[in-house]
């Protein structure tokens, strides 16, 4: 082996750690079966390494194997997928001092030090290795739940000079051996040890080694181009192993994280050789590049909280959120005035949005911890302020200057405005707000020019090389006298161009195959109420026979134990509430949630247990003897139901919020950690009298990880002022359905509203006009927990660019992307796991038929049979040359439409099909029932 090589890869991947996964590696033909992994490509799985604390699992998950150190603490059972999983690093020829195992070692079998890694190296021809890596290393990894390995340090023993390398070797295949005898199925990668490959080659999956075009030198702690004398000696070890052997390879370069550009390039070098990439830093702890590259989802937004003050109350969430999320982005929540992720971002986060009411105190730290980010390719969109005093040195930075007026402007006028610019309302200069910045980069663009008295000029909004900005009040401003705010910037304008972007293929919880999702949850409020209806029956007894049996749709419904239970607020009538809940609740359409025990009315005094103070309003339901505790109000109200009103075996689900539904950390983590779903909250009442985004909530939010989804449309106690009047107001929902559909559509249908809604002749009319016009819409029928599953599925999902296409993988529970017109059309039969798509307001809606999927675009239409839209879900999904073969099964009878299905014949269950329409090339089927197997048989064009 070539020195300088030697001197390159002995630093290696040394005592750090990683897992991967593997699908079958040496799969004849693709979509064959091994363990619990599917071939999805007949050479090689994509592969991934990080070595991080913090390694985004999520999004790694693009890739079949992820290398990963199992010291972190990684969960290899639960993150196991039907398409990646993950490989435990483990050190042969080296230990660090640090391992728990390394006292166990010998002295004498520790042959010399690695200076590069403070490690020692391992004596292989020591008789017991085998037994001491199976039962040391391996066998607590295995109980783990890891069932693949990433063997490393396997050419350690040259760092010795004059050792016997036959017996090295030698002890290097026993280990191999007693492996794969100790544990069935285990899958080895190997880093390096070429010559050990004839012996093994069937009891390993793959073989890797680092540094074929670029490389660390652990040593200089400097990147470093390989030589091509080094370069041909490892690419024709690493073409023997593959060609020679049947054993597929993988490169591993490194180059520094911020040079994306190149690290692209460097992998589709190593691809065009047969060879699966991997390109990475030299910590190998930042997402890098290999067969895919990940697309990032994930959007940094940096907000000035204040002391006491909650998230769910700040603009940055009010307002920005949704804009993000419909784009098809995450959002990562950083308080501007605590310490903000270190390194480089830009593998992680698409872009970086800041809102800011004002200068932070630390704006200073905040500023140069910016223009690093701006240094290595990020993108920033500032709304309201700059979270700095933008002057001097420190506007000069960002391509701007800080204008010197002197008395007072006088009146301000606009001199200039871009087309984004006056979005909801007029704009309205105001001087009491005047930044006095310009633009003094000429790669920036004023958006909205001020003048003022004197003809002096300002740029309120601009675009710049770094992003752009829009202040205050130019962003959001509020209507005198009233509770409602207008854009004053058309949001997806702004950051689309600002953050620069890309068109992509993107995750949408608002429709599945084509159909505007429809869900119904109900409150429990109110329900000892009694309805305005003959004999007087409690609003539960109301509900169940006006609305509940009237429609027999998927519906999630709730009660609150303390109105509800015997020991509650209203003992007397508890036996025939009791009595009322079981009906409903044996009703093989009704989802089962909790509304708590108490009914919080304030969720963050709940989280204190706060005792009520004297003439004090209570923060929730006063119940005789009881005092707030959160695992009652969630985990003890869950187990009330499920002892006392459900059906054996009928599992309660949900945690709806009471309240102001704002649930702080501990009682999500509560909630969490007794498997329950959560949803409520958010304040979604746009209508023709409240014209605004500002009145579309965002899908929800993150606190420490865990996720709260917002129920999408408010409930009728906002549209009835109260429940003062008029009790008709729910009616006016319908104006917020329209106006989420159109011209974007926001949100799925969600008839949200509380028992008390069935104790009133008003609101009774109201709910069913609702629903009727509702279920006049064709939607695809839901429950609830569906939606919330979907929202969970929307925090996770990843995309990842591949061979010009696009990767994309989830937990199988979102099933729409939505695709801009400059995108083309889905190629059905190119990709695979799509269904088919549909013309929407925004493009293309993409049916997906699984949480694994390859989509390529094409310029035109293919001539593909194709599902257009159904009222169900996708399973099973087969093409069958020219024909289909599918399932669907849903919560009402099935409609669907097929694209290009002229030439074949439709089955259902084997029985063929009439179509009910026939135009654009479309035909549109029904059948009586809920479920069916649906297949297409077509003649050759």
């Amino acid at each position: 082996m070539p020195t300088e090589l030697n001197a390159l890869v002995l630093g290696n991947l040394a005592p750090r750690t990683t897992g991967s996964v593997r699908l079958l590696l040496r799969c004849a033909l693709s979509a064959c079966l091994f363990g619990w992994l599917v071939c999805v490509q007949a050479a090689s799985p994509s592969v991934a390494l990080h070595y991080g604390a913090d390694a985004p699992l999520e999004e790694l998950k693009a890739f079949d194997i992820v290398v990963v150190e199992p010291d972190h603490g990684f969960d290899p059972k639960r993150y196991r997928k039907p398409y990646s999983e993950l490989y435990a690093y483990i050190a042969i020829g080296e230990v660090q001092p640090s391992r728990d195992y390394a006292a166990a070692i010998p002295a004498k079998r520790l042959l010399t030090t690695n200076t590069d890694w403070g490690s020692k190296v391992i004596d292989l021809s020591w008789p017991e290795l085998p037994v001491f890596v199976a039962d040391a290393i391996v066998s607590p990894l295995w109980e783990k739940g890891y069932r693949g390995f990433f063997l490393d340090t396997l050419d350690s023993y040259r760092l010795v000079s004059g050792i016997d390398e036959a017996a090295q070797q030698k002890g290097l295949i026993a280990v191999i051996e007693t492996l794969h005898r100790r544990f069935p199925g285990i899958r080895l990668i190997l880093n390096r040890g070429f010559e050990i490959v004839p012996a093994v080659r069937d009891k390993i999956s793959m073989v890797a080694a680092e540094s074929l075009f670029r490389g660390w030198n652990a040593a200089a702690r400097r990147y470093v181009e390989v030589p091509a004398s080094d370069r041909e000696w490892l690419l024709g070890q690493l073409r023997r192993v593959r060609d020679e052997f049947g054993v597929p390879v993988l490169a591993i370069d490194y180059l520094p994280p911020q040079a994306r550009g190149q690290m692209r390039e460097t992998a589709e070098r190593i691809r065009a050789l047969g060879i699966e990439p991997w390109v990475t830093d030299g910590q190998i702890g930042t997402v890098g590049i290999g067969r895919r590259e990940i697309v990032p989802r994930r959007m940094l937004m940096l907000y000035d909280g204040s002391p006491g003050g909650l998230l769910i109350e700040h603009p940055a969430l009010r307002f920005a959120a949704m804009p993000i999320q419909h784009m098809g982005y995450t959002i990562d929540f950083r308080d501007l005035n605590k310490p903000l992720p270190a390194g480089s971002l830009a593998a992680r986060y698409a872009g970086i949005v800041i809102w800011a009411n004002a200068p932070v105190a630390r704006g200073r730290q905040v500023a140069d911890w910016l223009q690093q980010q701006i240094d290595q390719g990020m993108k920033v969109a500032i709304f309201s302020s700059f979270p700095f005093a933008a002057e001097g040195r420190l506007a000069s930075r960002l391509g701007l200057r800080s204008v010197a007026v002197s008395g007072t402007p006088g009146r301000l006028t606009v001199a200039s405005q871009d087309a984004m610019m006056g979005f909801e309302a007029p704009l309205q200069p105001d001087r009491r707000n005047l930044t006095t910045l310009q633009l003094a980069d000429e790669q920036g663009r004023s958006l909205l020019k001020l003048a003022d008295a004197r003809g002096q000029t300002f740029d309120a909004a601009a675009l710049t090389r770094w992003g752009g900005y829009v202040l205050d009040p130019y962003a959001v401003v509020g209507l005198p006298g009233t509770e409602q705010s207008r854009w004053i910037v058309d949001p997806f304008a702004f950051m689309q161009q600002a953050l620069a972007l890309p068109d992509l293929p993107l995750p949408d919880t608002t429709t599945e195959n084509g159909r505007r999702l429809m869900f119904i949850h109900i409150d429990g409020d109110g329900y000892p109420s009694r309805a305005e209806l003959p004999g007087t029956p409690l609003a539960g007894e109301a509900l169940l026979t006006q609305v509940l049996q009237r429609y027999r749709l998927p519906t999630t419904m709730s009660v609150i134990e303390g109105e509800v239970a015997p020991d509650g607020l209203y003992p007397a009538l508890s036996a025939e509430m009791e009595a009322i809940a079981r009906r409903t609740f044996a009703l093989p359409y009704i989802e089962i949630a909790s509304h708590s025990f108490s009914h919080p009315f304030d969720w963050s005094r709940a989280e204190l247990a706060a005792p009520k103070k004297k003439d004090d309003e209570s923060y929730h339901l006063e119940i005789p003897g009881y005092q707030m505790n959160l695992e009652r109000e969630i985990v003890g109200s869950v187990d009330y139901i499920r002892k006392n009103l459900v059906p054996p075996g009928k599992p309660v689900r949900i945690m709806l919020w009471s309240g102001d539904a704002a649930p702080q950390a501990q009682a999500l983590r509560i909630a969490e950690n007794a498997g329950l779903l959560n949803m409520n909250g958010g304040n979604t009442v746009i209508t023709r009298s409240f014209p605004s985004l500002t009145a579309v909530s965002p899908l929800g939010y993150a606190i420490d990880g865990i996720f709260q989804t917002f129920a999408p449309v408010m409930n009728e106690n906002v549209y009835t002022n109260l429940w003062r009047g008029p009790f008709y107001g729910f009616e006016r929902v319908i104006e917020t359905f329209q106006m989420t559909d159109f011209p974007r559509r926001l949100k799925p249908i969600d008839i949200y509203y509380h028992t008390y809604s069935a104790s009133k002749q008003a609101s009774l009319k109201a709910l069913h006009k609702v629903y009727d016009w509702s279920l006049a819409q064709s939607p695809n029928l839901i429950h609830a927990s569906d939606f919330i599953r979907k929202a969970l599925d929307f925090e996770t999902i990843v995309l990842a660019r591949e061979d010009g296409g696009w990767r994309v993988r989830g937990n199988g529970e979102l099933r729409t992307l939505r695709a801009p017109p400059t995108m083309g059309y889905p190629d059905r039969p190119a990709s695979k796991g799509v269904a088919g798509y549909v013309a929407g307001n925004e493009g293309n809606y993409i049916h997906l038929a699984g949480g694994d999927t390859f989509l390529r675009f094409a310029a035109t239409r293919t001539g593909a049979v194709h599902l257009t839209d159904a009222n169900a879900r996708v399973s099973d999904w087969q093409s069958l040359g020219a024909g289909l073969r599918f399932s669907l099964k849903g919560y009402q009878a099935i409609e669907f439409s097929l694209a290009n299905a002229s030439r074949c014949s439709v089955l259902a269950n084997g029985r063929a099909l009439t179509p009910r329409k026939s135009s654009g090339g479309v035909q549109s089927f029904g059948i009586s029932d809920a479920a069916a197997t649906i297949e297409t048989r077509c003649r050759d064009r």
